[in-house]
């Protein structure tokens, strides 16, 4: 199938329109028509090829896929034609592994596959890496696609994909809720996501931020209180007061002022900093036998389960919606800091050129 999208072709170029192809569904598939798609962060880093992977191209970003369903194959029992639906970060993986069949397909033993830049293994379009959602349509198997409430912003949906899923399920897999004092460290795509949802489920919400401006914006978000982490004292006296930090910070840093905020037993979890932590000490582990940890999105299961709980409690992330031609300039901004706090591309902006060279 013919689709439409835009690009990065190297490096250091702009991203710009693009013609690809995708697969005509298979008995197990589900085609999209999409409306919406996210810009992650992660999209920068890879269209930029910022983190040294071998980014290859063209790269046609996207993981915060909202369609609706255009065409199913014969096998398909949970999708039909007119259904609103999502893909996030994964459009396969070996489906047999012990992760896969605990539905934990992000942790799969043989390799998941992303939704752009991974080998493309299904084949069905000239390129040999998977196309992501910057684009009007895509193919995805039905057991990658993910149903959206209908209660829920269709738009503002889309990074529950990403920005979502990260955050709910460290939140669920150390059972936060009622009675607990829960730390959100960091107030961005993730962080806002964090606050939301802890808040949902009970616990006594706190931000903690570098910035009071921020703290106030938490406070709208859900938090209970803030707490300025460039502040000495205060620090010192939040010493060993919180069940669990959910850790949103981008890059490495020094860790040991926040370990030092849990109580007994209590966990950190990383989930922004791909970098290299710049100090980690044993001594906030060992004297009140406290915990880190790291977390990667969610299984499909979990995902779905996010997605009910936002439409249940209509949680959605707060976005800017853009053209598709204003793509480069939100680049800059998210690398600035200028969002709050996810941009999120209205696809019905898109066009269709005459003539695009693939």
């Amino acid at each position: 199938m013919k689709a439409f999208g835009y690009a990065a072709r190297s490096a250091d170029s702009p991203l710009t329109p693009f013609a690809l192809e995708r697969r005509a569904p298979r008995a197990e598939d589900v085609a999209i028509d999409i409306l919406f798609c996210g810009v992650c962060h992660s999209d920068i880093h890879t269209a930029r090829n910022e983190w040294g992977g071998g980014t290859q191209y063209p790269c046609v970003p996207g993981h915060e896929i909202i369609g609706r369903v255009s065409a199913v194959g014969g096998d398909v029992t949970k999708f039909k034609v007119g259904d609103l639906v999502g893909v996030g970060c994964l459009v396969d993986s070996c489906r047999r592994c012990r992760s896969c069949d605990d539905g934990l397909e992000q942790y799969c033993d043989h390799g998941f596959t992303l939704t752009y830049g991974s080998e493309d293994k299904v084949g069905g379009t000239p390129h040999q890496t998977t196309l992501g959602g910057y684009s009007d349509k895509i193919t995805v198997a039905e057991r990658f696609v993910l149903r959206i409430p209908d209660t829920l912003d269709p738009a503002a949906a889309a990074p529950l994909l990403c920005a979502g899923i990260t955050t709910y399920s460290p939140l669920k897999r150390w059972k936060v809720g009622p009675g607990q004092k829960v730390g959100v460290i960091g107030l961005g795509g993730l962080g806002h996501m964090g606050v939301k949802f802890a808040h949902a489920m009970g616990a006594h919400v706190v931000m903690i931020t570098t910035s009071p401006e921020k703290g106030r914006d938490a406070r709208k978000l859900g938090a209970d209180e803030v707490l300025i982490s460039k502040d000495a004292e205060a620090m010192k006296s939040a010493a060993s007061s919180f069940d669990f930090l959910l850790n949103t910070i981008p890059v490495g840093h020094d860790t040991d002022p926040y370990m030092n905020l849990l109580k007994r037993d209590g966990t950190m979890v990383i989930v922004g900093a791909v970098e290299k932590l710049t100090n980690v000490s044993g001594v906030p582990f060992i004297i009140r036998r406290r915990s880190m940890a790291g977390s990667l999105i969610g299984g499909l299961p979990e995902t779905q389960e996010m997605l009910d709980f936002c439409g249940a409690h209509a949680i959605v992330c707060d976005i800017e919606t853009i053209a598709m031609e204003e793509i480069n300039k939100a680049y800059d901004r998210t690398v600035e800091g200028d969002v709050k706090y996810r941009f999120v591309i209205d696809m019905a902006t898109l066009g269709r050129p005459a003539a695009v060279a693939p």
